[in-house]
């Protein structure tokens, strides 16, 4: 019985994010190793699909850089990364292309055979991701930054109730592909389509003020905090073009942006419909926060 009452209280406490988010667009990213999972990408997978259910229009932007080690690997390929940038000659490119082209299908099959309508995208078609070259002191190949995003065919899919599943690879106007960052295109397309969320699921809870300490989280910070946590050190590594890329979505006009732990059973709807959240929030109106003042 109290389990009966517990659940009741979720759902209510649910409804009016429910309502406030009717007709909304969130758009979500997930990559890394949590992708790769086959419990936490199905229970990821079924929180998009009961947002698209109670009538919010999930947008899916993938990576899937372990998949695409593999492919290397079985290719007989050497990969290397300077500065967290994949070093992408040709041959590189070519199999990063072929590895998140079969993720996208995966995670669309996946979807339909939850009863969900969704249409798989590569960035590459229809002019979704136009990138240049990322310029280095080390030439890194075929990496690119996204430089323009038309989001006409996935406007298209939200408005005839279908999931886009979008793949980050992305063309060139010299018409050679480029293997961008799923986090920097999630944020891009999110400001292209005036999304009301960007959520970046990660494998950590979200950002921390002392990263040894899970008791840290800090469940909503300001534009303002993040800029600061970033320039103390605080946040670091890997964390460092997720939290770019929730900062880039918000001063393109995106509402919220949110990071996430994945591997936290339905973590994306305790986020979205519960009053505390179970990640971090960032905002971008607002000063720095007495949790980060001291700091």
């Amino acid at each position: 019985m109290e389990d009966a009452i517990n659940k009741s209280k979720v759902l209510i406490e649910a409804m009016p994010y429910i309502k406030k988010f009717s007709g909304k667009i969130v758009v979500i990213k997930f990559g890394g190793n949590s992708l790769g999972d086959d419990a936490v990408r199905k229970a990821v997978l079924q929180d998009i699909v009961f947002m698209s259910v109670v009538g919010m229009c999930p947008v899916l932007v993938h990576g899937g850089g372990p998949h695409i080690n593999k492919k290397l690997k079985e290719s007989g390929i050497e990969f290397k990364f300077v500065k967290g940038l994949r070093v992408t000659d040709i041959k590189t490119m070519a199999v990063v292309d072929e590895a998140l082209t079969e993720v996208n299908h995966i995670l669309v099959e996946e979807l339909q055979e939850m009863g969900a309508k969704a249409f798989g995208l590569i960035g590459k078609e229809n002019k979704l991701l136009i990138a240049d070259k990322i310029n280095s002191e080390t030439d890194i190949g075929y990496a690119g930054s996204v430089e323009s995003v038309d989001t006409t065919v996935v406007s298209r899919l939200i408005t005839d109730r279908i999931i886009p599943v979008i793949s980050p690879v992305s063309i060139g106007k010299d018409r050679c592909l480029y293997n961008v960052n799923a986090d920097e295109a999630a944020s891009k397309i999110a400001v292209g389509l005036c999304a009301e969320k960007l959520v970046v699921l990660t494998n950590v809870d979200g950002v921390q003020s002392d990263k040894k300490d899970p008791g840290s989280l800090l469940h909503s910070i300001s534009f303002k905090d993040a800029q600061y946590l970033m320039e103390k050190g605080k946040i670091e590594g890997g964390m460092i073009p997720k939290v770019q890329a929730c900062l880039h979505a918000l001063d393109g006009g995106v509402k919220k942006s949110h990071m996430v732990n994945a591997e936290l059973k339905h973590a994306l709807l305790l986020e979205i419909f519960t009053h505390e959240g179970i990640g971090t929030e960032i905002i971008k109106i607002g000063h720095r926060t007495e949790e980060t003042k001291d700091i």
